[in-house]
């Protein structure tokens, strides 16, 4: 039985190299997907502080055409969207551009979309393989620019981790 939890006090930098090495031991010998992006939102919760929602969405075929969109994978928090189209919302976003994006104000961001009321501000992330994206990681908070750059670079490293392993 795994008991991963961050220690009291310790800065970003080292909240994200012990998030990342807690994920790469429950990611590194399991071939599923899925179980893999479970144990990564629930990692993500654990050692992340003042979010309310934390997972992925997949990049998967589209309901009714043949272009792809982001359906929803693995999380902790309220419900949310369960598919969302490509260069919509902030996720939709950062799974078109192939970039990360931080919002520092979810309001102020043209077309977000208000999965939970509560949700200030977002990071998503892109996962990449082979130069294309396959899924998103999406970390909301209450809390306005709860997101830095330092969150950025760890959800970044932890996304580059698991491109072979979701």
């Amino acid at each position: 039985m795994y008991d991963f939890k961050p220690a009291d006090g310790q800065d970003v930098a080292e909240r994200y190299r012990e998030l990342l090495n807690a994920a790469d031991a429950l990611t590194a010998d399991e071939p599923d997907a899925v179980a893999n992006m479970a144990n990564v939102a629930a990692l993500m919760w654990e050692f992340l502080p003042d979010l309310n929602w934390a997972g992925f969405y997949r990049v998967a075929p589209a309901k009714v055409s043949p272009a792809l969109e982001l359906v929803l994978g693995p999380f902790v928090g309220r419900p949310a969207c369960i598919r969302i189209p490509m260069g919509t919302g902030v996720c939709g976003t950062a799974a078109s551009s192939g970039a990360t994006q931080l919002v520092e104000d979810v309001h102020a961001f043209p077309g977000h979309i208000a999965c939970d009321a509560a949700s200030q501000s977002e990071l998503v992330v892109p996962v990449l393989r082979d130069g294309q994206v396959v899924a998103v990681i999406d970390l909301d908070s209450p809390h306005p620019a709860r997101f830095t750059q330092a969150d950025a670079t760890g959800i970044e490293a932890l996304a580059a981790l698991l491109s072979t392993r979701i």
